[in-house]
């Protein structure tokens, strides 16, 4: 019988998953390994973990490369993917804002810049405002800073990025946090196997 494989995120959720994997039962020690590799399996070869881009999570599940994964809802909300999100895992939790400089004029045609384009044209739309939205991958709060946009849409945790330069917070789109993730197919194909797993995680939430 194949392992059951988890898509999950490299960088700092990590190191607040380990903990949460612990309680459930799960040995943490492969996904904090320090090395180079990207399928890693656990020492009873019943798990395989897949270490990817956060905003690859979603694709690898949805298209059956891995049972379920771990994905912020910041990721799920722009990526629309049909996926199946049986419990939130209440890490990595913050918060998806609107932020410009500190008592800047909004013109009637803001220019946003911000790495969730489908989110901020939605939610500006919802607004009755017709955003010119501009796709930034990286550094979003300089984007302002030197004139390529009037406001940013990007997660915030504690604000300091943003007061350290000269930015703050005009409205809240949405809290966000790591939830799991489930192909829908095989939830269903192999629910005998899943479903345990997802049960450990539940009640490690509850616990934590």
């Amino acid at each position: 019988m194949p392992p059951v494989t988890l898509a999950i995120p490299k960088g700092r959720v990590n190191r607040v998953l380990a903990p949460l994997f612990q309680r459930a039962g799960i040995d943490p020690a492969p996904i904090l390994a320090d090395d180079r590799r990207l399928i890693r399996e656990s020492a009873d070869g019943r798990l395989r973990f897949l270490l990817l881009k956060p905003d690859d999570v979603p694709t690898y599940v949805e298209y059956g490369a891995a049972d379920l994964g771990v994905s912020g809802r910041d990721v799920l909300r722009e990526r629309r993917s049909d996926l199946y999100q049986p419990l939130d895992l209440g890490i990595g939790r913050c918060r998806m804002v609107v932020a410009g400089p500190v008592d800047a004029k909004v013109p009637p045609v803001p220019r946003v810049a911000t790495k969730y384009p489908r989110t901020a044209s939605e939610y500006f739309a919802s607004h009755g405002i017709q955003a010119e939205v501009i796709y930034v991958g990286g550094s979003v709060e300089l984007a302002p800073l030197v004139g390529l946009a009037d406001l940013i849409v990007d997660l915030v945790e504690s604000g300091a990025t943003l007061r350290d330069n000269g930015l703050v917070e005009r409205e809240t789109i949405a809290p966000v946090s790591s939830v799991l993730i489930a192909n829908p197919s095989l939830y269903k194909l192999r629910h005998a196997e899943i479903e345990p797993l997802i049960a450990r995680l539940r009640e490690a939430v509850a616990a934590g």
